[in-house]
């Protein structure tokens, strides 16, 4: 499927050793992919990625695992869950596959069809409810 970009991408960092290397620069500047790093000692810069974490961990942690490709299963199908299927407030309750592949229009459209749809459904029962 066709992605819109809506801004020139970026990479959002801590100042831990693998994002300050070199070849990391260097492949950055050749894909035009800006690098913004965070305060040093300061989680909250990178708050999204924090909170996706807890999140992830939430759901992962209620099982008990016996292999590694186990909880690598669980963990794809966190990720599957999250991008394709949750909501999210911050996205205007889309899914970021949603917003990723431009069908925010299409969902909302969708939705107001269901809404009136429902609306029409509820009126009629209303009105043999009430004997009219």
């Amino acid at each position: 499927e066709k992605v819109r970009v809506r801004h020139r991408p970026r990479l959002l960092s801590d100042n831990g050793p693998a994002y300050l290397s070199k070849e990391l620069k260097q492949f950055l500047k050749r894909k035009d992919i800006d690098h913004i790093r965070g305060a040093p000692y300061h989680p909250q810069t990178q708050g999204k990625i924090e909170r996706w974490h807890r999140s992830m961990k939430n759901i992962v942690q209620l099982q008990n695992y016996y292999s590694p490709s186990q909880l690598a299963e669980a963990i794809d199908d966190f990720v599957e869950y999250y991008n394709n299927q949750r909501y999210h407030e911050s996205l205007d309750n889309m899914t970021p596959a949603s917003i990723y592949y431009g069908k925010e229009k299409e969902v909302r459209s969708e939705r107001e069809k269901i809404k009136r749809e429902t609306m029409t459904l509820r009126r009629q029962q209303n009105l043999v409810l009430v004997g009219v």
